[in-house]
C-alpha cells in the first residue's frame, strides 16, 4: 500500500539553503494554492535554479530592480514575472536574504482541485497537460504578478504555501540545461525533473528572437 503524501508544510529553514540544494528537493513537494476558486494541489516534478549573482541567466545577475526586488528578500517568498507580454511564471526564493537565488516551477501533477485548473487550461488534451510547463503551471494555478511577494512559509491563510509531500528518490532525479537560456547561462544543467514523469515539459534550447524588419 502506498503511503498518503506527507502534509507537513515545509519550513523556511527548508528555502535557506543553496539554490542547488534546494532545487531537487522540491520534486515531489505539494504546492497547494488557495483562491476564492477553491484549492489546488500540484505535486511538482519539474523545476530549474536560478543562482542570482553567480548565474548569467539569473534576473538578478546584474542586481536589484524593482521587478525582482522580492529575489533579494527572505527565502520561502514567491517571485512571479511576467513574459512576453503574455505568461506569468512563478519562482521560489531561497538561500539567504541577499543571495538572490530562486528555483522557477516549471511542471507538476494536479492532484487536486482538477475541475478548476481544467476551466483555466482549456486548450489541455488531458489532465498531464495542465501543469506541463511554467506558464501553463501559472495559468492553472490562477498565478498572476499579485501573488508576487507572498510569504509560502506563513502560518494561516496564505493562498500558496508548500507540504512535505512525497520527496523522490536521488536515482529518479535527473538534471540538464535549463530550457530557452542562452549564452554562459545556458551550458548549467540546473533544470532537475522526475524521471519518466508524463507531466515533465520537453526541452528546447534558447532559439534568438528575429528582429522585425
Amino acid at each position: 500500500m502506498i503511503a498518503a503524501p506527507d502534509r507537513t508544510p515545509l519550513t523556511r529553514d527548508f528555502f535557506d539553503r543553496p539554490v542547488l540544494e534546494v532545487a531537487p528537493d522540491l520534486l515531489g513537494r505539494v504546492l497547494v494554492r488557495t483562491d476564492p476558486d477553491g484549492p489546488i494541489e500540484l505535486r511538482l516534478t519539474e523545476v530549474e535554479a536560478y543562482d542570482g549573482p553567480n548565474d548569467p541567466g539569473s534576473h538578478a545577475y546584474r542586481g536589484p530592480t524593482a521587478r525582482n526586488a522580492v529575489m533579494f528578500g527572505p527565502p520561502g517568498h514567491v517571485y512571479v514575472y511576467f513574459t512576453y507580454g503574455m505568461w506569468h511564471c512563478m519562482n521560489l526564493v531561497c538561500g539567504p536574504e541577499g543571495t538572490a537565488s530562486g528555483v522557477l516551477l516549471r511542471a507538476g501533477e494536479i492532484t487536486a482541485g482538477a475541475e478548476t485548473a481544467r476551466k483555466r487550461r482549456l486548450s489541455a488534451r488531458h489532465d498531464r497537460e495542465l501543469a506541463k510547463g511554467p506558464a501553463r503551471l501559472a495559468t492553472a494555478l490562477g498565478v498572476d504578478r499579485s501573488l508576487d511577494g507572498t510569504d509560502a512559509c506563513a502560518t494561516g491563510g496564505s493562498p500558496v504555501s508548500l507540504l512535505h509531500g512525497t520527496p523522490v528518490t536521488s536515482d529518479q532525479v535527473r538534471s540538464g540545461p535549463r530550457t530557452g537560456v542562452a549564452g554562459d547561462g545556458g551550458v548549467h544543467p540546473w533544470r532537475f525533473w522526475i524521471n519518466d514523469d508524463p507531466t515533465v515539459s520537453p526541452y528546447r534550447a534558447h532559439i534568438p528572437r528575429k528582429r522585425r524588419t
